[in-house]
């Protein structure tokens, strides 16, 4: 499942183009060959932003309780191991850790008993 997107805001979308649009023009030349830039777009006086404490952990609480029941969400298409495949797994790990052991064993008592031999 996605994460529902907010919407964004079309205000800050016309105000981007307008930019944009002034940016790639950037200006014309006057009759004397000086650039002349272009009129200055009059932006709109920015909202009032509440304070960021109470909305934080808002947010924070939202997106904790969203993502446990994405989890769950999750959790629920998982397909299980049988008993007998999980009992065979085992059986399989426990079998490589003593192989392992068995020749990590033989090279330590290899090793210490060359060091044994060489230094009196």
């Amino acid at each position: 499942m996605g994460r529902i997107q907010k919407k964004k805001d079309p205000d800050k979308r016309k105000l981007q183009r307008l930019e944009r649009a002034n940016a790639v023009e950037g200006g014309s030349e006057s009759e004397n060959g000086d650039r002349v830039k272009p009129a200055s777009v009059i932006r709109k006086a920015p909202i009032p932003v509440k304070s960021k404490i109470p909305g934080a952990e808002i947010g924070f609480v939202q997106k904790s309780i969203q993502f446990l029941r994405e989890v769950k969400i999750e959790l629920k298409k998982v397909t299980w191991p049988s008993r007998k495949q999980t009992m065979g797994s085992t059986l399989v790990v426990i079998i490589l850790v003593m192989i392992i052991s068995f020749f990590l064993g033989v090279v330590d008592f290899g090793l210490s008993s060359l060091i044994q031999t060489v230094l009196p």
